[in-house]
């Protein structure tokens, strides 16, 4: 064999072997070289799709406190459920429920522009309660596809029986551990979000839903802020 044939071929495999040490790209399976940036997009765009789909999805927080997320096509809605409270995002309306006391209280103002893809300030509440949700997620995966120093490292895993590819990222302010299954559903979350310490797991996952869940709690006082209180 030719030296420059030779030189050639143990050049391919040492990078290669840097490749796969170092975590810091990948291969696709065209051999087209993706960067973590490019990792990080295909995660969030992959959440991102998956607020157009139709399931259930419950979480396991620190303390044995637990959470869930469900959603349903035509019309599109979602109901987050998270220790002391309940968002709810419809056509008709976004509904914040409070627990208090052993009493419920709903508070509705105008839905979003998009009921499958509501902003993420809506979900304010739901963070402060210890529940980070996909689009909060989504958010922060591009905020750190963004940020050229942001440093990112990639694993997989299994969630609930679940493939999942995970993220690490350090950046400013901002670190965190996502993990994202193979249908675009958040598996798992470690971090920081808004300065407080954050833990999600997924502990079961279902393609089906109960159309219940997207009702008012029974005996909940109501506080109507839309428009004409419709």
């Amino acid at each position: 064999m030719p030296a420059a044939s030779t030189k050639l071929r143990m050049l391919a495999v040492s990078v290669i072997a840097s490749l796969t040490v170092t975590g810091c790209q990948a291969l696709d399976d065209a051999g087209r070289v993706v960067g973590r940036a490019d990792l990080v997009n295909d995660l969030a765009a992959r959440l991102d799709r998956a607020l157009e789909l139709t399931y259930s999805a419950d979480y396991q927080l620190p303390g044995g406190q637990t959470a869930s997320i469900a959603q349903a096509q035509d019309p599109a809605r979602s109901a987050y459920s998270y220790p002391g409270g309940k968002l709810t995002v419809t056509a008709e309306a976004t509904t914040q429920c409070e627990i208090a006391g052993g009493r419920t209280t709903c508070t509705l103002t105008p839905p979003p522009t998009t009921a499958s893809k509501p902003s993420v300030a809506v979900f304010a509440e739901a963070k402060r309660r210890g529940m980070v949700t996909p689009p909060v997620v989504v958010g922060m995966l591009t905020a750190a596809a963004l940020d050229p120093d942001a440093v990112i490292g990639q694993s997989d895993t299994t969630v609930a029986g679940h493939h999942a590819t995970c993220v690490d990222v350090d950046r400013a302010g901002e670190d965190f551990t996502a993990c994202v299954t193979t249908e675009g559903v958040l598996g798992s979350f470690t971090g920081q979000v808004d300065g407080k310490a954050v833990e999600v797991a997924l502990s079961r996952y279902s393609e089906t839903v109960d159309g219940s869940v997207f009702d008012l709690p029974a005996g909940a006082g109501v506080v109507d802020r839309r428009p004409n209180g419709s």
